[in-house]
């Protein structure tokens, strides 16, 4: 009985562990936080149209769309490329097509804040996408880390309590085993000065 508890205990905490991965993935996250700074900056639906509609196909449809095929043909072994060697390929070419996405904001002036976000984006993946040559650092814990920084420095203190979350994203990845404590706190570490000292270079 007692045997029985506890794979029960493991295998409820393992199915949280992946509903953590999967809510709050890289792809997730850079769908909605320029959304939600396109949003904050739009005094129309023409300029969230716009502005949204554009951060939204470079930062997330286009990379992610690139890692699913790759998926599908067989290229990569999952959605969140857990084999290191895998990582470089899509994660170049969603850099390229977020490059792209920040010359047309640039040519369609959308607003400082809309911008430093792409930019950040930019940032932490050009980052994780150099360390990862090397070593297995975690962009989930880059990516949750950074957005959490600047949805504070976009929407005020009240945004502080996703911090939670950036520890609950750690704590998936390493009980899913797809990374350790080191990658993840490296991960995080990483983010929030990226993302800060960017986003403030450029508002």
């Amino acid at each position: 009985m007692r045997t029985t508890t506890i794979d029960g205990d493991r295998s409820a905490s393992r199915g949280l562990a992946r509903l953590l991965t999967e809510v709050l993935a890289p792809g997730v996250l850079v769908t909605a936080l320029p959304l939600m700074a396109a949003a904050r900056v739009s005094d129309t639906a023409r300029d969230l149209l716009l502005w949204g509609g554009t951060a939204l196909l470079f930062c997330a449809v286009i990379p992610v769309g690139v890692i699913i095929h790759g998926v599908r043909r067989g290229r990569l072994t999952d959605r969140h490329i857990g084999d290191r060697t895998q990582r470089a390929r899509p994660l170049l070419t969603g850099l390229v097509s977020v490059a792209v996405g920040m010359a047309l904001l640039a040519a369609l002036h959308a607003p400082a804040e809309l911008f430093a976000v792409i930019v950040v984006i930019f940032v932490v993946g050009a980052a994780v996408t150099a360390v990862n040559h090397w070593w297995k650092l975690s962009v989930h814990a880059a990516v949750i880390a950074a957005s959490t920084t600047v949805l504070v420095l976009l929407f005020g203190p009240a945004l502080h309590a996703a911090w939670l979350l950036v520890a609950a994203v750690a704590w998936s990845r390493v009980r899913l085993r797809d990374h350790t404590w080191p990658q993840v706190v490296a991960g995080a570490m990483a983010g929030v000065p990226l993302a800060a000292g960017t986003f403030l270079a450029l508002t």
